[in-house]
């Protein structure tokens, strides 16, 4: 499948738009024809030349017939396997690459251990760039890259990323000029963010509050299946609520900030005595959040209190999100999905004691991998709106 280098003039003209409308109404199963026109707000006679454009772009294909009585209607479904959607995750401790095609399954995906703050910009990026063309199978219609802070996502940069120590970083410029890309073909976004987007795909809501754990603390709020960023795009930075008035300080200067006690560094801290092997980065998150489980289960009271105080400190954030932002359900992801059969009840317990606390809580199904879902959502989401950006295949 060949992919333009550029977007095509035509990306705003009316047939286009009809294109992704109906490349966009494919992506939730096979339909007919007149289920297509139906759903599009289109004339029925001008379905078949649209597909048509679609399917020599090797976009859709014939999926069987739609049973019932009279003449059957013949069904059309995606055909995506060779347009690769390119999620890239940025994290303190890990690269990761995934690659799906338009439906959305996972054809490659990949990790790597590195210490990207002592990396640095510049050699962070070339490592993302290996990473990215060792599980790439061929040119993507579009690539996303999950990222641990504050986003400018209209402009694609970096604006401040604690953890990593890097601000105003033009990631989509870097990466581009790596791979041979177009800037508009790589889109960045909050890791938060991308999580919400996720589990908004998944079908887990539609007014949906997304709460992710790790090295620091994020939110992200999908509201009719968009992503609300707010008027600079920094919604959902609940890291800085206040819950302990005489907790400690947060690096942001403040006291009792919620990343005081819940990122994952504090939840440990908390959880064990300077020197257990809970505090060793190497086993990476999964395997020392793995331990804690392990603990808790076996009725290590220290760890058990800790992750029970972790659920309260959770539960005083979230009900100030539910308040103001009155979400039908808060989701726990990161690595506080890995814990939620101890988080979930406190969480709740908190919301009930206010007013205003119906929203429904429950763990991610996702885990830790749902901002690289989103990611790779939204990657695709490039050829979705805009289907001219492959060509017409040449006989």
């Amino acid at each position: 499948m060949a992919v333009t280098g550029t977007r095509r003039a035509d990306s705003a003209s009316p047939r286009t738009a009809n294109l992704a409308a109906v490349l966009r109404a494919l992506r939730t199963g096979p339909l007919s024809r007149t289920q297509l026109a139906a759903r599009c707000g289109l004339a029925k006679s001008a379905v078949p030349g649209l597909l048509t454009d679609l399917a020599v772009r090797g976009l859709v294909r014939p999926a069987g017939v739609l049973p019932g009585n009279g003449r059957p209607s013949r069904l059309v479904e995606l055909h995506g396997e060779d347009a690769y959607a390119l999620a890239l995750g940025i994290e303190t401790d890990r690269l990761t690459a995934l690659v799906t095609d338009l439906s959305g399954r996972v054809l490659a995906e990949e990790s790597e251990p590195a210490d990207v703050a002592a990396l640095g910009l510049q050699r962070g990026m070339d490592e993302l760039a290996h990473l990215a063309r060792r599980v790439l199978p061929g040119p993507p219609v579009g690539v996303a890259i999950a990222v641990p802070g504050l986003v400018d996502s209209a402009a694609a940069v970096l604006r401040l990323a604690p953890a990593l120590r890097w601000r105003d970083a033009e990631v989509a410029g870097l990466l581009a000029a790596r791979l041979d890309l177009p800037a508009d073909a790589i889109a960045v976004d909050n890791d938060a963010n991308l999580g919400a987007l996720a589990e908004s795909v998944a079908g887990t809501g539609t007014e949906l509050f997304y709460l992710g754990g790790g090295t620091a603390v994020g939110g992200g709020y999908v509201s009719g299946g968009t992503i609300r960023r707010g008027a600079r795009g920094f919604a959902g930075e609940v890291g800085h609520i206040a819950v302990d008035p005489s907790g400690a300080r947060c690096a942001c200067g403040r006291t009792g900030c919620l990343e005081t006690k819940a990122t994952l560094t504090a939840v440990l801290r908390a959880a064990a005595a300077p020197g257990d092997p809970l505090h060793d980065p190497a086993p990476g998150v999964e395997g020392r959040v793995a331990l804690l489980k392990d603990r808790v289960r076996h009725g290590d009271r220290r760890a058990a209190t800790a992750v029970h105080e972790l659920g309260v400190a959770l539960g005083v954030a979230l009900s100030t999100v539910v308040d103001v932002l009155d979400p039908d359900v808060v989701v726990l992801g990161g690595y506080f999905a890995e814990l939620a059969e101890w988080l979930v009840e406190p969480v709740r317990v908190e919301l009930a004691a206010r007013p205003l606390g119906q929203a429904r809580v429950v763990p991610s199904e996702l885990g830790l991998k749902a901002p690289l879902r989103g990611a790779a959502h939204l990657a695709a989401e490039r050829l979705f709106a805009n289907p001219t950006l492959v060509e017409e295949a040449t006989v």
